[in-house]
């Protein structure tokens, strides 16, 4: 139990149906989305449309969308896979040609074409009660009418300012007054909302063909882009199983390749060697431990990762074989000497985890990739388009190589956590290359030192990331010199990593407990 003495958040509590994520409107859109009928799914659609216009930096109809649900809570799960794809013209060869060794962030060959609206269009298909004509009328309305930014919505926004002042169009739609906006501020986006209104009334094909796809592809190829109107309508979401692992009794389910969710299962299947409760949560060792795993865990992802339509990806050989091979290894008195492995890219997300009166379950994520994806806006449909893309090698025979319609090694996880086949935890942590190791955090937090699910939220982090341990302010002096006699490089984690939230259920009560992340303006609500 906290201590109500100092300044924190405590855990939200309901019987009916909850919602988490990252900004009280969108909590608050989900809520009366379930009230008014809706499923879990209607309401995550809801609040992701909502946040792709007031959380601009982190999520939008230009991005991706992954998603696990589970209807009743006790029924098969079901991953949905909504990363768009590589046009059909960007072959590695292309690229070699003109000297290009790595895909530039800003440039128009960032984008992959955006899945996202069709992912929600599926999802609603298969597992929602309103359609896209009622749920993005809150996106709407906030576009519309203007909507007022939040404290860390404007500290990411001042942070994306030189990227903005460059970008394609940036300076019309994100810059109002030639500033970057601060906190309530009120910011209206009139051609977002007209290009949500098409949506609205003509589906995923208004996004996917006509007008807007024909904007998108002008403004791309007006900046050397090789996108064509075919690629954006030939556009598929990809519904597939759940891979997991068991750890402490639990299974935890992540959507499978070309997402990187088998990260965090390889870090569960190390950790599960070690008996993580013989030393504090805040400690050398603990802090150690976890490191090493994903040191191991990242090595593995850039080695074997790609899209598996292109590459044979073994999904239960690679959860053996690597912790089988470095579990024994890891040692408590120094660090593994590992290959440097460079993730190129750290983007930003949106999560939400949402549990209705019916129990069904929907762990569900969306993003732009970078803060303000590429920069790019379309000429003249305001929307900002990923640059995703950008995570793709050129490197001929690297299993995440550039190549036609072939979607990019990921970074976007949701999670479920389920016991006897019930789901118990639909989570999920933000933060790009941070995901994994923060669903691990969150976890362990949970099983291994019995916090609850804003405790385990809460509580301070680190990432070591391309050989650097980067640490939150909250971990002790103590515990950062700990590590470096460890051999550890370490340094202060700068931007924040990245939020989380989640929902335990309680079936024998029948209640539901959220937890939010304050690193963002994050808000659990239920009813």
């Amino acid at each position: 139990m906290r201590n109500f003495h100092l300044a924190g958040r405590s855990t939200v509590h309901s019987q009916n149906a909850m919602v988490a994520t990252s900004h009280p409107l969108a909590a608050l859109t989900a809520i009366e989305v379930l009230r008014s009928g809706g499923t879990a799914a209607d309401a995550a659609v809801s609040a992701c449309a909502l946040l792709g216009v007031i959380e601009p930096q982190s999520t939008g109809i230009g991005g991706d969308c992954f998603a696990l649900i589970q209807p009743k809570g006790e029924g098969k799960i079901v991953a949905y896979n909504g990363s768009g794809r590589a046009p059909m013209a960007a072959k590695a060869e292309w690229y070699l040609e003109r000297n290009m060794h790595a895909i530039p962030l800003t440039s128009a060959h960032a984008v992959s074409i955006p899945g996202a609206v069709d992912a929600w269009a599926t999802i609603l298909r298969d597992h929602g009660k309103l359609g896209l004509d009622t749920l993005l009328q809150p996106a709407i309305k906030a576009a519309e009418e203007g909507y007022v930014v939040a404290p860390r919505i404007a500290f990411d926004w001042k942070n994306g300012f030189e990227k903005l002042k460059k970008g394609t169009n940036t300076e019309r739609y994100l810059l109002p007054h030639g500033k970057p906006a601060v906190a309530g501020d009120v910011i209206r986006q009139p051609d977002l909302a007209h290009t949500l209104r098409a949506i609205a009334k003509g589906g995923r094909d208004a996004f996917y063909k006509g007008a807007i796809a024909e904007d998108m592809v002008e403004t791309l190829r007006g900046i050397g882009g090789l996108h064509t109107m075919d690629d954006f309508a030939a556009h598929t979401t990809e519904t597939t199983v759940p891979i997991g692992t068991m750890y402490k009794g639990f299974d935890v389910w992540q959507c499978p390749p070309n997402g990187p969710g088998i990260t965090m299962l390889v870090m569960l299947n190390i950790l599960s060697r070690f008996d993580l409760t013989k030393f504090p949560a805040m400690s050398v060792e603990r802090f150690h431990l976890e490191a090493e795993a994903a040191r191991v865990a990242y090595m593995m992802r850039e080695q074997r990762i790609g899209d598996p339509a292109f590459v044979n990806v073994d999904v239960a050989g690679i959860l053996k074989e690597f912790a089988d091979e470095y579990g024994p290894k890891i040692r408590m008195d120094r660090m593994l000497d590992l290959p440097k492995v460079s993730p190129p890219m750290n983007p930003s997300t949106i999560y939400i985890t949402v549990v209705d009166k019916d129990r069904n379950v929907c762990s569900f994520i969306n993003s732009i990739a970078h803060s303000f994806g590429s920069a790019i806006v379309s000429n003249k449909t305001g929307v900002l388009l990923q640059n995703r893309g950008a995570g793709f090698r050129i490197q001929p025979g690297h299993p995440n190589c550039i190549a036609p319609g072939k979607r990019p090694l990921h970074t976007i996880i949701p999670a479920l956590a389920t016991r006897n086949g019930r789901a118990v935890m639909p989570y999920g942590v933000m933060g790009g290359q941070y995901q994994p190791v923060g669903q691990v955090h969150v976890l362990t937090n949970m099983l291994d030192y019995g916090c609850d699910v804003q405790e385990a939220i809460d509580m301070p982090r680190g990432l070591h990331y391309e050989n650097v341990y980067q640490l939150e302010d909250g971990v002790p002096a103590a515990i950062v010199e700990g590590l470096k006699k460890l051999g550890h490089q370490t340094t202060k984690v700068v931007p924040p990593l990245g939020g989380g939230q989640a929902i335990w259920i309680d079936w024998d009560k029948g209640t539901l407990t959220g937890g939010s992340d304050p690193r963002k303006d994050g808000c659990a609500l239920g009813y």
